[in-house]
């Protein structure tokens, strides 16, 4: 889906490493052939013009909009697997599988850290060495520079994931009109133990607009953010003090 993906892989036999990295490399590009709204001949796409049922496509689609069936819920319908009446879990499913492909890297014997970025969101499992895992936040308003530094000190699971206006422009779609989201905000960070629901709550934050977004962020459990407005005002919830670094 047009998505590059890196990995950092610490520790393990080299051998076994290399072998589990073709093997999440595989599993992406599957995921991309089952997922994409962008190939006609993907199970989604077939299942959104009816050409084919639900239980006719990998277990894997039932199971990415299941979650986005809770995303919805949790977020009181701002993030939505649907787009002009049509499924559509594009929302959702990179998060699902960049923390899908981390999480099977993780389990390769002896590695003990793993991070993979998919298109800026990253998941990271495990220590890298002697120091945590830092992911910088990218500027919106500044091309080049870095709005804060996530570190994951102290955590063997961070997920870091940005929604906004800066990398593709006005993508986003505010799911009660089903046009692009008019709000405040130029980006919004999350962090979270997993990135499958951190990729989504940064997609709803942002449709939500600071306000909302923010006082509903705050109600999640462990999970903290960064929204930056167009008029440079940057507002964050109460702990995410303790995960810069």
């Amino acid at each position: 889906m047009g998505t590059v993906v890196s990995f950092d892989v610490r520790g393990g036999d080299p051998d076994a490493v290399r072998s589990a990295l073709d093997e999440a490399v595989a599993g992406l590009h599957r995921i991309d052939e089952v997922f994409s709204t962008y190939r006609d001949d993907s199970q989604v796409s077939r299942l959104a013009r009816g050409e084919i049922t639900l239980d006719a496509c990998d277990p894997e689609v039932a199971e990415v909009l299941e979650l986005g069936a809770e995303a919805q819920r949790l977020s009181d319908g701002w993030f939505s697997t649907s787009y002009a009446g049509s499924v559509d879990p594009t929302g959702i499913v990179k998060g699902w599988s960049v923390e899908r492909a981390a999480r099977s890297l993780a389990g390769v014997p002896g590695v003990t850290g793993v991070s993979v970025n998919g298109g800026g969101d990253v998941q990271l499992l495990g220590l890298p060495g002697p120091r945590p895992w830092r992911v910088g936040v990218a500027d919106p308003l500044r091309p080049g520079g870095l709005a804060a530094v996530v570190s994951a000190a102290g955590l063997d699971e961070l997920a870091v994931a940005t929604s906004g206006t800066a990398e593709r422009g006005a993508h986003i779609v505010d799911p009660r009109t089903g046009r692009s989201a008019v709000t405040d905000l130029v980006a919004v960070t999350v962090t979270a133990p997993r990135l499958t629901w951190a990729d989504c709550w940064a997609t709803a934050a942002f449709a939500m607009g600071s306000r909302e977004g923010l006082a509903w962020l705050e109600s999640l459990p462990d999970v903290e953010a960064l929204l930056i407005t167009a008029g440079d005002e940057v507002r964050c919830t109460g702990g995410l003090a303790a995960r810069l670094g």
